[in-house]
Parts: C-alpha cells; sequence; structure tokens
C-alpha cells in the first residue's frame, strides 16, 4: 500500500493538508471524499514517483535537528514500551506530529515497515535524519528482541547528547553576542562619530597628540576599506571552509586543537564522552564490540582521535585488550583508560563506559563554565580599553587647547 500527500478542501471551503494511504491514486481520492474533502492535489510518496526522489534527495541533505530525533525516540520508545507494534507506534506519531517535515518522514519509514521491512532497514532510507549509530541501535534491538528496551535507552543517548550540545552552545551565545555588539559600536565610532569630531581639531592648525593622530589614520582607513576589509572577510570565511574540505589540512588543524590550553582539553573531553557513551549503549545492546567501536569511530568529530579508534579497532581484532588499545596513542583521558580496563576485569563494560561517559560530560560542563566565566570579563575589559582610547583621543585635544588659552 502506497501513501500520498494531498491537499483538500473541507465542507467549509478550508485547505487541508496530509497523508492518506492506498493502493492507487484512485482509490487515495475516493478515500478523501468518504473524509468529505475535495482533492485538489494528490501526490504518491512511493519510490516509484519521481517526487519521493526529489523529497527524499532533500531530506537526506538537511535531515532533523537533535531535539526533533530525541522527541521522535522518546515517543517511539514510550509506545513501544506500553505494548504497540512498530507501525501502530509511527500511526500514533504521524497523528501528533506537528512538523510536516518530520511527519512526511515518518509516513514514508512507516509505508516501508508495511512493505515488510524492518524498521532499522526503513531509517536507512533517511541517512541524514537517522545516523549510522542510531540505526545499528535499532538493529540491535531487533536482532535481539528487546526493542523496546533498546529504544528507551537510545532516547536517553539522544537526549543526553543533545543537553550537551545545547549547553555547550548556549555558554558561548553571550560571549559572541558582547563581541559582535563590541566590534559593531566600535566601527561606528570609528566609521561615523570620530569624523565628525575631530574635524573641528584639524581645523584649529595646532599639532594634534599621537593617540589622536593615531585614531584619525585608524578612522580614515575603516571608512575607505570598510566595504573592502567585509567582503575579504567574506572571502577569508570561504576559503577557510573549503581548505578543511582537504583532509590532509583539515587533520593538521584538528590535531592542533587538541593542543591548545584551553580548546584542546575542551575537544578531547567532547569527543571522548562521544566516545563513551556511544559505546555504553551499543555493548549493552549486545553489539559486538569491533561493530561498536566502528559505529563509534563514526560520531567522533577530531580526526586524529578517530584515527586513533580505527588503530584500537586493528589491535583489539589481533586480541589486544581495549583499555591498552585505546592507550597506544595517547589521546584519550586517563580515566577512561582506567575504567575500561577495570571493566574488562569484572566484565561490566557498558556500566563503565556509562559511567566514563557522564564524568566526561561534567568535566566539559565544568570547562565550558570556567571558559565564558573568563571570555566574559576579558571582553569587556577590551572593549573598555578601546572606548576608553578613543575618548582619551578627543578629550586629549581639547584640554591641550584650554592650557593654550590660559
Amino acid at each position: 500500500m502506497a501513501v500520498f500527500k494531498f491537499e483538500a478542501l473541507d465542507m467549509e471551503g478550508k485547505v487541508s493538508r496530509g497523508t492518506v494511504e492506498g493502493d492507487t491514486i484512485r482509490l487515495a481520492r475516493s478515500r478523501l471524499r468518504d473524509m468529505q474533502l475535495t482533492p485538489l492535489k494528490v501526490e504518491v510518496l512511493g519510490d516509484e514517483a519521481a517526487g519521493l526522489s526529489r523529497k527524499r534527495s532533500l531530506f537526506e541533505r538537511r535531515g532533523l535537528s537533535s531535539a526533533e530525533l530525541s522527541l521522535v525516540t522518546h515517543q517511539i520508545s514510550t509506545l513501544l514500551t506500553a505494548g504497540l507494534t512498530v507501525n501502530q507506534a509511527l500511526s500514533a506519531i504521524i497523528e501528533q506530529s506537528e512538523n510536516e517535515y518530520t511527519k512526511e518522514i515518518l509516513v514514508s519509514i512507516r509505508s516501508e515497515v508495511l512493505s515488510g521491512n524492518t524498521l532499522s532497514r526503513a531509517l536507512g532510507k533517511y541517512p541524514q535524519a537517522f545516523p549510522d549509530i542510531y540505526r545499528a541501535i535499532i538493529h540491535a534491538g531487533e536482532e535481539s528482541g528487546e526493542l523496546p528496551k533498546v529504544t528507551q535507552r537510545l532516547a536517553e543517548y539522544t537526549e543526553s547528547r543533545n543537553i550537551l550540545k545545547q549547553k555547550v552552545l548556549l555558554a558561548f551565545i553571550y560571549p559572541a553576542l558582547v563581541t559582535t555588539v563590541a566590534l559593531l559600536v566600535i566601527s561606528g565610532l570609528l566609521i561615523y562619530v570620530v569624523p565628525q569630531v575631530v574635524g573641528v581639531f584639524e581645523q584649529s592648525r595646532q599639532v594634534l597628540p599621537l593617540l589622536t593622530r593615531m585614531l584619525i589614520a585608524i578612522s580614515d582607513f575603516l571608512r575607505m576599506t570598510w566595504p573592502y576589509l567585509l567582503v575579504l572577510l567574506v572571502l577569508a570565511v570561504w576559503g577557510v571552509r573549503k581548505a578543511l574540505e582537504q583532509e590532509a589540512l583539515k587533520y593538521r588543524w584538528h590535531e592542533q586543537q587538541l593542543k591548545l590550553p584551553l580548546i584542546g582539553p575542551l575537544v578531547r573531553g567532547l569527543n571522548t564522552a562521544r566516545l563513551a557513551s556511544t559505546l555504553a549503549i551499543l555493548v549493552g545492546s549486545g553489539v559486538p564490540i569491533i561493530s561498536a567501536m566502528q559505529a563509534a569511530a563514526r560520531i567522533v568529530g577530531n580526526l586524529p582521535m578517530r584515527n586513533a579508534i580505527d588503530e584500537a579497532i586493528a589491535l583489539v581484532r589481533d586480541g589486544t585488550p581495549l583499555s591498552r588499545a585505546l592507550k597506544t596513542r595517547n589521546l584519550f583521558p586517563p580515566i577512561l583508560i582506567h575504567l575500561i580496563a577495570s571493566a574488562e576485569a569484572t566484565g561490566k563494560l557498558d556500566q563503565m563506559l556509562e559511567s566514563a561517559a557522564v564524568q566526561q560530560q561534567r568535566e566539559v560542563e565544568n570547562r565550558v563554565s570556567i571558559m565564558t566565566g573568563l571570555l566574559e570579563p576579558v571582553l569587556i575589559l577590551v572593549m573598555g580599553v578601546v572606548v576608553l582610547a578613543i575618548v582619551l583621543a578627543i578629550l586629549l585635544p581639547i584640554i591641550e587647547m584650554n592650557q593654550l588659552i590660559k
């Protein structure tokens, strides 16, 4: 049975949009009329339609936000735990969803499930919306027959990742806003305010103080070149992004990130938290350690750390313990290595990995708090010094003129 997207008029003449199932477009239109709707436009959401090809490419390019993915996962987990089938759970979520984009993805996934595909295979139609790690966990739940339990852990995993991401982003919003406002205020003073004020001093033909002359030079330079500087900034950002698309340059940049005093520990902590939490849920779901490490490596953003995981996979495949394999490159925190070594001795790897993930998340939050706590006063101090310099450059000639008059 295919799924169709429709636009129709209800009894009051209002346009209604949604989806309807049917074997053919004619049956879909007939079902709409039974619902007292006058069909205006009916398009199939099946693979045979060119429209889906365009829609699917759009899904693959855009994906779901972390918040949307977390919400959908929680809904699936709750409904499956309540005893509903996968098809019934998807139908309920589709009715509940207010986001048309998310609804259309779920409608297509339900269509795949009704056609006989497993949920993990249906999710594989949209790799950008549902990452590899997500599908691997769902597949493990299907294989073990514990899909409700696995989706519950998956919901907790997606929520914790989303919370950590939001905390990091929100922590840096204020410093970013302060920096942007400071640059705009200082630029406005130098480009528009300073020239009008210092023009009076230039007409007096007196020798201006050095600070004032420097301010006038900077102001003249910005007034003449600010459009070019703006274009140059845009080109520089574009050039850096293009350069980082090259694997060798990107690797060196990520390598340098790990060596920076404040940024390095933060990057290492974020990636370690991702690795530990991913391994914990995969191993706890019954996924073999090699497959779990291969899936976890794909969500580690730092290339040197990802390469270290790939090397560790080869060592583990040859019989080396996981703790010793991860210790080879010395890129992961010692506490993670010690917890894994303890887990290998006690056989509680998933629990120890979960503890390591929680510990790393707390450490990341503490580091972010320290960094933002340092950034805010530094930014305010720098802005105050610059504004003070501008004020002094304007006041010094006035003071000298008053002294000459006396």
